[in-house]
């Protein structure tokens, strides 16, 4: 609650009357740490949200200090917002198997045939992804294919018949409406239906195989509204592109496939059950995001590769082998589709939703001197990635603290398309950059006020799509582009572009980017061309290339997938060298000034991420410094109505706890014994699985590890769990549903070795023992999010309900 009333955010809106309900609710910070043991928030001291320990040069926020009173009820016109927060309302996932005894005795019973069975169906849930990422990105092609054509073809006919006669202003006026209208419909549906659809998504997927809940991320209704945003953006003629939702897409088809069945729909296919947990989920999303990456670019190592990099936080070789698969049945099923849809069947020459045609390298290969030059834009490529990103970082606070309602959103993105088409209309309407039609390949000519047998250059930028725009500027003949025309377009599209990322619309980064940094680059190129008196080295078509690499590098700061996907895209491995040496440079010269795009927006949403080390300098503190105290625990034969109780308290939102020996002396604290979580307590509660029951033979059947994979993910609330008085009353007998092995650390462990153990484990608790064995605290996600290496050194984020 520092300084934070209510933020929007991934997880959708928040509406009033959800507000309402919370007003009173004050959920503690973390497991026992917060207002539930303190009171009430109004009572709250800055020390309970920080617990400094040994820390001298700790930075603590200065507005941390000023408490929020209560929780305005009434949306505000402003929403504070301050990004050194950490929010509670994210939860983790489970990512370490829970070794009880139904799932021993089930690993156990199943022979070495039954295991090649499952890794069969492993393989066939691969194919199964590939294909239909594929056939999800032949849909969105197409579709936007035609209604792009025939917004540009209507428009074209406009203005050529009002260029002849006068009043181009109503062309101007048709076009603006035109996008408008159709963006309108785009952010509609992402803001009244689902917020989540909104962005590329691929921060959502990265903090998802992090080990991060982040609601309603892969669910099928997620998957309809980004197809169908994702199309409206890129007809609406925003400067966006339709290659990084494919990513989210085809994580969202991976999650629905590899459960075989849809809750959204409420069928159950009953197949593929093995895998309903969320380690197993986990690998198939995985490939679902290498499967996006190549059905966009038709790059399968590539998508790998990403995968690896920006995705996984976890990883093993079979993994590798079938993310691979996925990844070329993939590309291979977008290849075969859309080359019987453009007529050639059997000429498959259509690897992914953008391609960036052959570049020849007779003509166009590169020489020692040009290294030092390929340097020099991988530092331009940084800098200006780094300016894109330190602006749509302070537009994104003005949205988190003004924008939040869905109806200003949607006015925002209209209003966002209207400006984009004005602006490339204006750019046309003054450009007087004519070149001959004869031997170009421009799909839409505008000739305005051109002579005949000429068409506006600026035009062959503005009016069409991103992908065929970034291609015709790698691959137009030298002379085709005015330096001015390139030096304008550069200019207004990247403020274009750096408005339009982070509007409440689906759309992707990549293509704007490589766009803006394929004009630059070949500005640059021709500039290099007319100092060398026309050398035959300084082609601007490869110097569009390094441009656009460099761009997108210093944006989004990938590196070695990006060098693969680009090697791929471009089917020239020549440039290899090059472009790696661009993306290095774009990527140091960037990180100087500030952190890559989708790491910046994780961290805007306050979202407890996990990176691959602990602070450096964070081997001062120990578990006991960092851990919540203190913990709730359960017996091992615990009174049904202590349990209900337990999960009924809104003041304490807990996911797991330890259970100890169920000790009649309650004055000694008793040693753990293992450890339980919320949702395996609600499927005993909805069973009612009581000893009393077990020893009068009422239950007909023994609960199995089935019974716990049918509720999962959407574990009912404990609300709607009906528990008469006579049965709370009852005992629970945990011993056979707990993990009886949990990790546990001693209290002295430093924090960097904690970290190592939970992040490479892919823990969600980890518990905190004494030397004897008895749970002293509780270490989650949030406890070690929360330290991270600031300008001035370790600092620890204070945390927010919201």
């Amino acid at each position: 609650m520092a300084n934070v009333a209510k933020k929007v955010s991934w997880s959708g809106r928040d509406r009033d009357d959800d507000e309402d309900g919370r007003a009173g609710e004050t959920t503690p910070l973390l497991n026992g740490t917060g207002p539930g043991a303190a009171g009430s928030a109004r009572q709250l001291t800055p020390s309970s949200f920080l617990r400094i320990g040994q820390l001298s040069n700790v930075d603590l926020n200065e507005d941390i200090h000023e408490l929020e009173t209560e929780l305005p009820r009434q949306r505000p016109n402003e929403i504070p917002h301050n990004e050194k927060l950490l929010s509670l309302k994210y939860e983790s996932l489970d990512y370490d198997n829970s070794e009880n005894q139904l799932f021993l005795e089930e690993e156990r019973r199943i022979n070495h045939a039954a295991f090649r069975t499952v890794e069969i169906k492993r393989w066939v849930i691969c194919a199964m992804i590939g294909i239909l990422t594929g056939l999800v990105a032949c849909f969105i092609d197409i579709v936007v294919e035609n209604l792009a054509g025939l917004k540009y073809r209507v428009v074209k006919d406009n203005i050529d018949k009002f260029t002849a006669k006068g009043g181009l202003s109503f062309s101007l006026l048709l076009w603006a409406t035109l996008n408008a209208s159709v963006v309108m419909v785009g952010s509609v549906i992402v803001a009244f239906i689902e917020p989540v659809a909104a962005g590329s998504g691929i921060p959502q997927i990265k903090c998802y195989l992090n080990g991060v809940k982040i609601p309603h991320v892969v669910r099928l209704k997620t998957l309809v509204i980004k197809v169908c945003g994702v199309i409206l953006s890129v007809v609406g003629g925003l400067a966006v592109g339709k290659e990084g939702p494919m990513i989210h897409s085809g994580s969202v088809i991976a999650a629905g496939i590899s459960q075989g069945r849809s809750t959204s729909l409420k069928r159950d296919f009953k197949i593929f059950e093995y895998f309903r947990r969320d380690t197993e989920k986990r690998d198939f999303v995985s490939a679902g995001a290498a499967a996006g990456v190549s059905a966009a670019f038709g790059a399968p190592v590539g998508g790998v590769l990403f995968s690896l990099e920006e995705g996984a936080s976890f990883w093993n070789q079979f993994l590798t082998w079938r993310i691979f698969f996925a990844s070329m049945i993939s590309t291979f099923t977008l290849n075969s589709v859309l080359s019987v849809y453009h007529g050639n069947a059997w000429d498959l020459s259509n690897p992914g939703l953008i391609n960036f045609g052959r570049f020849d390298t007779e003509k166009m290969g590169y020489t020692i001197q040009e290294i030092p030059i390929f340097i020099f834009m991988g530092v331009v490529g940084g800098i200006l990635g780094a300016l894109f990103n330190a602006l749509n970082y302070w537009l994104t606070m003005f949205r988190i603290r003004y924008i939040h309602r869905p109806c200003l959103q949607v006015v925002e993105a209209m209003l966002v398309a209207a400006v984009t088409a004005t602006v490339g209309f204006v750019m046309i309407y003054c450009s007087r950059d004519c070149q001959p039609i004869q031997g170009s390949s421009v799909a839409y000519p505008l000739q305005l006020f051109c002579a005949d047998g000429e068409y506006n250059s600026m035009a062959t930028a503005f009016f069409n799509t991103p992908e065929k725009s970034v291609v015709n500027l790698f691959h137009d003949p030298p002379g085709s582009y005015n330096p001015m025309t390139l030096g304008m377009f550069t200019l207004m599209y990247f403020f274009l572009a750096c408005w339009t990322y982070g509007l409440t619309v689906s759309a992707g980064v990549f293509i704007p980017s490589l766009l803006i940094g394929a004009a630059w680059g070949r500005l640059f190129g021709i500039s290099l061309s007319y100092l060398t008196k026309g050398s035959i080295w300084a082609d601007p078509g490869k110097y569009a290339l390094m441009g656009a690499a460099a761009q997108l590098g210093g944006i989004v700061r990938m590196t070695l997938s990006l060098t693969v996907i680009m090697m791929e895209a471009t089917g020239n491995v020549t440039y290899g060298f090059p472009i790696m040496l661009v993306l290095m440079t774009a990527k140091i010269v960037g990180d100087y000034f500030v952190e890559g795009l989708y790491d910046m927006h994780i961290q805007l949403q306050s979202v407890p991420f996990l990176h691959w080390e602990a602070p450096v300098t964070s081997h001062s503190l120990t578990a006991r410094e960092v851990m919540s105290t203190p913990v709730t625990c359960l017996r091992r034969i615990e009174r049904v109505g202590t349990v209900v109780d337990i999960l009924s308290d809104t003041s304490s939102n807990h996911n797991g706890f330890p259970v100890v020996e169920s000790n009649p002396d309650t004055t000694q604290v008793a040693g753990l014994r293992g450890l339980i979580l919320r949702s395996q307590l609600i499927v005993l509660l909805k069973h009612k699985v009581f000893v009393e029951r077990a020893n009068l033979n009422l239950v007909q059947r023994r609960l199995k590890l089935k019974d716990f994979r049918d509720a999962y993910p959407r574990f009912p609330p404990i609300q709607s769990i009906h528990v008469s008085q006579d049965e709370r009353d009852c005992m629970i007998d945990l011993s056979e549903f707990m993990n009886p092995s949990p990790y546990t650390v001693p209290q002295e462990a430093s924090l960097p070795r904690v970290f190592k153990l939970f992040r490479a484990l892919g823990l969600r608790h980890l518990v905190v023992v004494d030397n004897r064995n008895e749970v002293v605290g509780m270490v989650t996600r949030k406890d070690l999010a929360r330290y991270r290496l600031g300008k001035e050194g370790l600092e620890e984020l204070s945390l927010a309900q919201t």
